[in-house]
């Protein structure tokens, strides 16, 4: 068996995951929220396993930084016997955002490896520099084991030059690598492959667009195997509406906004990471709440869900036109997933196309399911991603754990 502890280290969170991957199966979890604030929050669970009842503990203390925080995982992880020496993890895999032109594939961190990663900042300041700090402070706390980083961007790497490069002086975008990296590759890589197997079609052989629709989002196509072209650019802003993100917006609006208006860099920044998308639209960034509201008649929650909605028929039709033939079109992630209305509204435009959704399958059900009809010339799939089990196996390919 091959034991894996994954770590998402956000800016003010950690999430761990154990997962044993030779039979795809967690053995414990845990997630600390609000970390650097008066009060944060921790669970600690070890999962319900045949011969080993599960068990959860909780916790609400300050959590100064991420190395208390994870100090304190490690304390109940004890208390559970669900440490990851308790349970014999062989390797730590941590998610990195930008792995930019130097990280294309999964790779063990070294000292260079962190350097590497810590100059990325200026491309992806909220997610890379909190990346870094779980990396170094679980090779701190967890020395006596291997540490690989698998970066968001790498799947993208395969975008041919007309998909990744921007139309701006060549010179300028040579010198500081500017062009496009795309985002949640690690998702896109586990969805595409696993609709395939759905399917029983070979990997090659099929052309797909995945959706990936969450807090964060993005679309991508994939031809024979090949990403060809993602909605996330040079940062995870540009692309679909997002729970804080506008996607693609006119350039210009920046400059205008800091030429013409008086904002500073810092405040645009803050405006297009935290003030916009659902929350800059409706003030509700949780997709549950502005369906509410919507069904109350809210006309600020109406216009920003027909934003997402014209957002994601934009993109899936100039995918479509890209690959020529599509063979399949899966949703996943936390609203991908579980809001069937956006699933219907995204594709209701496409019938002459041939796209046919069952409403029963789309509207129940749970977990990977075919949602549209025998008929439909485009078969249509919800398949839930795994980000961390796509990362314990990159893990292993490593590390060549398991052989």
């Amino acid at each position: 068996m091959t034991r894996v502890l994954v770590i998402n280290s956000g800016s003010s969170s950690l999430k761990l995951q154990i997962l044993d991957t030779a039979v795809e199966t967690e053995l414990a979890w845990a997630l600390v929220e609000r970390i650097g604030e008066p009060v944060g929050t921790l669970t600690v669970r070890r999962s319900d396993l045949p011969g080993s009842p599960g068990e959860e503990r909780t916790a609400e203390a300050a959590f100064p930084d991420h190395t208390a925080a994870l100090g304190r995982v490690l304390e109940l992880a004890g208390e559970l016997d669900a440490h990851p020496t308790d349970l014999g993890v062989e390797a730590i895999g941590h998610r990195v955002v930008h792995g930019g032109p130097a990280f294309h594939e999964p790779v063990e961190v070294t000292p260079e490896v962190e350097a590497g990663i810590e100059k990325l900042e200026l491309l992806a300041p909220l997610h890379n520099p909190a990346n870094l700090r779980g990396i170094r402070v679980a090779r701190e706390l967890l020395p006596g084991l291997p540490h690989v980083a698998v970066f968001d961007t790498g799947f993208f790497h395969t975008l041919p030059a007309a998909a990744h490069t921007y139309a701006i002086d060549r010179a300028v975008a040579s010198e500081w690598d500017l062009r496009r990296y795309g985002f949640h590759g690690t998702s896109h890589e586990f969805v595409s492959r696993r609709t395939a197997e759905v399917l029983g079609r070979p990997y090659d052989e099929l052309n797909q667009i995945v959706l990936h629709l969450g807090n964060g989002a993005s679309a991508s196509a994939i031809s024979a195997g090949r990403a060809v072209d993602t909605s996330m650019g040079l940062t995870p802003l540009e692309g679909l509406v997002m729970g804080t993100r506008p996607g693609d917006l006119d350039p210009g609006l920046i400059i205008h906004l800091i030429r013409d208006r008086g904002m500073s860099p810092e405040d645009v920044s803050t405006l297009l990471n935290r003030k916009s998308g659902l929350e800059g639209l409706a003030g509700a960034r949780d997709f549950r709440e502005l369906l509410a509201r919507v069904d109350d008649g809210d006309d600020d929650a109406v216009l920003a869900y027909d934003v997402v909605i014209h957002r994601l028929r934009r993109y899936i039709g100039g995918y479509w036109a890209i690959l020529g033939e599509v063979g399949a079109i899966t949703f996943t992630a936390g609203v991908g997933e579980n809001v069937a209305r956006l699933r219907a509204d995204a594709l209701s435009t496409l019938g002459s196309w041939g796209v046919e959704l069952d409403p029963e399958a789309n509207e129940n059900g749970s977990g990977e399911r075919v949602i549209s009809t025998p008929d439909s010339r485009v078969t249509v799939l919800v398949v839930p991603t795994d980000e961390e089990l796509a990362i314990a196996r990159a893990c292993d390919e490593v590390l060549g754990l398991g052989e």
